[in-house]
């Protein structure tokens, strides 16, 4: 009697299951659970032993309580290493995505007007998109060849003012500009497909009745291509966030391990602690840098739900 009961109450929870459309939620996460696996196995996983470790001392074995997190904050390589970190990020950020933004604007008033739609997608997409392709250490070599003392920049400098240019650039006092032109030179591009992807989201019929209504461009800009890229905005701002993390790799390869003061960032600091096996530092650096890149993720996301529930 009791497995018959059993089988009619696991029957009934199976019939209400596919009647609420249950097969259809599992089926997407069936295809993601091997990539979910992977991500807690070999991210979440040792991402909690690095917080475990953060809190003991080198060898693991004696609670330290917040002195390692203490001896981050006071150090001074730290403070430098993150503020020219968030300088990057307060002065690149706008300009990615106005840059990229003003970019795919262009491409797409082109195609609206049915002038260069093919040709414009065709030459401008593949130019911009380009940089993203080419390998970063092949990119900084190109740099090297027009920032170095002898380089292109100093030679053309020379020849349009009459006298002799022998500025080393990714050592000098415009190191950090040097920086944030290679930056957005990489990745304006894949921003623009970003906002281009957005902007042919919006429905054509509400620029058609602002343009009957008398709406300008201004207006129509500030009142239909803006609220409909919000969600947009949300998506690109994680992934330039995301991206300009990975900045490291231009400033160690323009500049090495020892660049000018005003490019040290957080990963030269975190190679020089695992060159002297510095645990305790590397590990509370570590919790605080994901605690500080997720707190603007999480924001761009709320953002991004909230107008996609409008």
């Amino acid at each position: 009697m009791w497995k018959l009961q059993r089988i009619k109450f696991f029957g009934s929870c199976l019939f209400i299951w596919r009647s609420k459309g249950g097969k259809k939620k599992l089926l997407p996460w069936l295809f993601l659970t091997p990539s979910l696996v992977g991500v807690i196995v070999f991210t979440g996983i040792p991402f909690l032993d690095v917080i475990k470790r953060s809190f003991q001392d080198a060898m693991g074995t004696r609670f330290m309580g917040l002195r390692n997190y203490q001896a981050v904050l006071e150090n001074s390589a730290f403070r430098l290493a993150t503020g020219n970190t968030v300088r990057f990020l307060a002065v690149c950020m706008p300009l990615l995505l106005l840059l990229s933004l003003g970019m795919a604007l262009l491409i797409s008033s082109s195609a609206e007007q049915n002038r260069l739609r093919d040709q414009g997608m065709g030459i401008f997409r593949t130019t911009l998109v380009l940089p993203m392709t080419i390998p970063a250490a092949s990119m900084v070599l190109v740099w090297k060849i027009i920032l170095c003392p002898e380089g292109t920049l100093n030679q053309l400098l020379a020849g349009v003012t009459g006298t002799v240019w022998e500025t080393d650039w990714a050592f000098s006092q415009w190191a950090f500009p040097v920086l944030i032109i290679t930056y957005l030179w990489k990745h304006a591009g894949y921003d623009m497909i970003l906002w281009l992807a957005g902007l042919w989201g919006i429905s054509g019929e509400l620029y058609e009745a602002a343009k009957i209504d008398g709406a300008g461009a201004w207006a129509r800009m500030w009142y239909i291509t803006l609220p409909g890229l919000t969600g947009t905005f949300g998506l690109v701002g994680v992934l330039s966030i995301v991206n300009s993390f990975r900045v490291y790799r231009e400033a160690y390869l323009l500049a090495g391990s020892y660049p000018e003061p005003s490019i040290y960032l957080i990963p030269h600091l975190f190679a020089h602690w695992f060159l002297s096996l510095d645990v305790q530092k590397m590990t509370a650096a570590a919790v605080m840098m994901v605690g500080a890149a997720v707190l603007p993720m999480a924001v761009a996301l709320v953002i991004r739900r909230r107008s996609d529930g409008q």
